[in-house]
């Protein structure tokens, strides 16, 4: 792969795995400097010359959410100046999808806005991982590769060679990325229906007794759902249950929820950094670092990338 005229940045969100998607590409990361003014504006500047260049932002708009993609919109617009041939955001975590309809009346949908900002900034490309709501493609008029972590976690579930699996989805909308799992893990699934009105307060569909439950989500928030739904598949018969999902966003309480819960293991991505006080012998971290690198690797080349959306 040439590397001459591709330039990859990393913003102040997860800078971890932007170094570990520059390791794997083979390049150098891209000079710049973020600071702020006394009133907590945001000063950007880049440090060497990117004219020409095909450029790919690295950010997550993870907690403190706003900020964050503030960054981003102004490194666009910083880059667009500066004469960037083309400039891809690669956002392993996008914030605000889960804002993508009017579920009440006088609602915004703010995934379309976050979506108009990013193109009106300047993006040609949109590089994302597991959005909440895929329907938030078509929010863009620019090109979006949709990366999909199941693969990656199906084959860490693969080396535990765990016995007897059956993969739970915690909700109704959670049947599409339990069926994928489960195909891989050639094991059923089963589905918890929290729509139905029961003193329990949860409905299982499927057979859950004596089985070692996976549950899977895309996001943890405040670990309410996984936590709940361990307590109903253990007091169901399961032998124990494992919980793995996407993006980590661990909101208070969701540490201490874990910690207090049945789960033995819960498998995660580094989408969005976690700091020492949320890595417990209780989470365990996989890198998207190869995904997203072989994603920009072949958005580059002009190759194909639907291979990396199965």
């Amino acid at each position: 792969m040439t590397t001459s005229n591709m330039k990859v940045f990393s913003l102040n969100s997860n800078e971890q795995i932007a170094r570990e998607v520059v390791r794997h590409l083979g390049a150098e990361m891209g000079k710049s400097t973020i600071k702020r003014f006394s009133d907590g504006e945001i000063q950007m500047n880049i440090e060497e010359s990117i004219r020409g260049d095909d450029v790919y932002l690295i950010q997550s708009t993870s907690t403190p959410g706003n900020e964050y993609l503030m960054e981003l919109l102004i490194m666009v617009d910083a880059m667009k100046r500066a004469s960037a041939k083309s400039i891809s955001c690669v956002i392993p975590y996008f914030g605000y999808s889960r804002q993508d309809r009017k579920a009440r009346s006088r609602e915004p949908i703010t995934a379309k806005l976050i979506a108009n900002l990013i193109e009106k900034a300047g993006a040609d490309r949109i590089i994302t991982v597991d959005i909440h709501a895929p329907q938030v493609q078509g929010f863009f008029n620019i090109p979006v590769d949709h990366l999909n972590s199941i693969p990656m976690l199906a084959d860490y579930f693969v080396g535990k060679n765990l016995q007897d699996v059956v993969v739970v989805a915690p909700e109704n909308g959670g049947v599409v990325r339990a069926r994928q799992i489960g195909d891989i893990l050639d094991a059923p699934i089963a589905l918890i229906d929290r729509n139905r009105r029961e003193t329990s307060g949860m409905d299982f569909i499927g057979e859950v007794e004596g089985k070692t439950a996976i549950i899977i989500d895309d996001m943890i928030d405040t670990a309410r759902t996984i936590t709940t739904a361990s307590k109903h598949l253990i007091e169901r018969g399961a032998k124990e249950v494992y919980a793995c999902a996407t993006h980590p966003v661990l909101s208070d309480p969701a540490m201490d929820r874990i910690s207090e819960s049945d789960i033995v293991e819960v498998v995660t991505t580094d989408s969005i950094y976690l700091p020492d006080v949320k890595q417990t012998d209780k989470i365990t971290v996989l890198s998207l670092a190869p995904l997203l690198a072989q994603a920009i690797e072949k958005v580059q080349n002009n190759e194909s990338v639907s291979t990396l959306f199965e």
